[in-house]
């Protein structure tokens, strides 16, 4: 049996290879910023989730030492046996107030905080209606909960139901997935979305979700991974830049992004929510706590954003130089404000394996990046996704767009 399944994993593995969808794994050989060691040579590193260059900053490194020294290597138990620490505490505190909610609880990862949001808060009488881009984690959680479900058309308000030509199938905008959620007594309702698109870079309609969800009686959930520490005027994530802070129910989001690139996640709520969620949460009463030299340097990633806004300003910068000088040049690029920059290569034929060769003649230019193919964009929406840092220095940006300019005009693409 075993043989047999080896060699159909084989044969399909060398179908990806030949289709050039196989994700080799680049090996890298230093700490994680602006540049890294590859295969022994020094590139400049455009798409990590390190978008505010703390993941090798020495106060983050200083406090995950201290935070070896005074509470030890790992816990080595789930938080309701003997896992709690008072710095646990502290992080959940002090990331509710970052985030101007009520509550907060950890988790291993945000994929593990919404694996267990759903199912413990949603049941057969309840309703989930989720975008239909909304990331893994949200999808695979939702799967658990007995709630029905509705999906929406992609960042789509509004009361129809007609044909999505992307797909060819009959999609809905929100607003008619909440009215039919009404006709049929719903119990509880909720609106489930990513605050920042991670394939396209864009961002949650909130003020416009919020709107419908206060008219038909929902709760707003937002996976804001990819915006909490620099999204909004002082990093606060997308409710603070779509004005709806105060209005969002549930935030779940991870310290492996912009908050030191560890691990870690939380959802952030409600205390009844957050202590109903420590009494059934599968995941968090069956997975160890959250390390000690994660939570403290998380805590000194919190105090950092807190104090001021200097990384989210100059990473903002950064992304506008990098968006205008590529745009300029004519590189197809999805339009936005995000750090994640898609160039596009949807127009041309084998669109993925131009996208693999544009990759790897830039790592010889010495620029890091990744083409991205199906399944993790949908088939011809092949992509290089460019994430700018706060990290990145002028020069950096400089070089990345002059190799992105000589690469372009050398495969005449532009």
């Amino acid at each position: 049996m075993s043989k047999s399944i080896n060699e159909f994993l084989k044969n399909e593995l060398a179908k990806l290879e030949e289709q050039k969808l196989y994700k080799h794994e680049r090996i890298i050989e230093s700490p994680q910023g602006a540049e890294i060691l590859v295969k022994g040579k020094k590139v400049l590193n455009f798409c990590a989730n390190n978008y505010l260059g703390l993941s090798s900053h020495p106060a983050l490194i200083q406090g995950a030492h201290e935070g070896i020294d005074s509470r030890g290597f790992g816990l080595s138990s789930v938080r309701f046996i003997c896992g709690t620490q008072d710095r646990h505490k502290v992080l959940e505190r002090k990331l509710a107030d970052f985030l101007g909610m009520e509550d907060s609880i950890l988790f291993s990862s945000c994929f593990d905080a919404n694996g267990a949001m759903f199912e413990p808060l949603f049941g057969e009488e309840d309703a989930i209606i989720t975008d239909a881009l909304n990331h893994a984690s949200i999808i695979d959680g939702i799967r658990l909960a007995k709630a029905q479900r509705w999906i929406y058309k992609h960042s789509d308000m509004r009361d129809v139901e007609e044909e999505d030509p992307s797909t060819g199938k009959m999609a809905k905008g929100l607003e008619r997935c909440l009215k039919e959620a009404n006709e049929k007594g719903i119990r509880f309702k909720v609106i489930a979305t990513d605050g920042v698109f991670s394939m396209d870079g864009d961002i949650a309609k909130l003020d416009e979700i919020c709107d419908l969800a206060e008219k038909y009686d929902a709760l707003v959930m937002v996976d804001d991974s990819h915006a909490t520490g620099f999204v909004g005027k002082t990093g606060r994530g997308t409710h603070e830049h779509n004005n709806v802070m105060g209005r969002i129910d549930i935030i779940t989001t991870t310290f492996g992004k912009a908050l030191g690139g560890a691990s870690g996640g939380a959802v952030v709520a409600s205390k009844e929510i957050t202590e109903w969620l420590r009494n059934k949460g599968r995941p968090y009463l069956f997975s160890n706590t959250v390390a000690p030299s994660v939570v403290e340097a998380t805590i000194r990633a919190l105090d950092l954003l807190t104090a001021s806004t200097e990384l989210r300003d100059k990473l903002e910068k950064n992304t506008q130089i990098f968006r205008k000088a590529l745009t300029d040049a004519g590189f197809d690029i999805l339009p936005g404000v995000h750090p994640i920059t898609p160039i596009m290569f949807r127009k041309y034929e084998n669109s993925s394996k131009v996208a693999v060769e544009f990759a790897d003649r830039l790592l010889d230019e010495g620029i890091y990046v990744i083409a991205f193919s199906f399944p993790v964009v949908p088939k011809g929406k092949d992509r290089i996704r460019v994430q700018l840092s706060a990290a990145h220095e002028i020069e950096h940006i400089d070089k990345a767009i002059n190799a992105f300019i000589k690469v372009g005009k050398a495969m005449q693409l532009i």
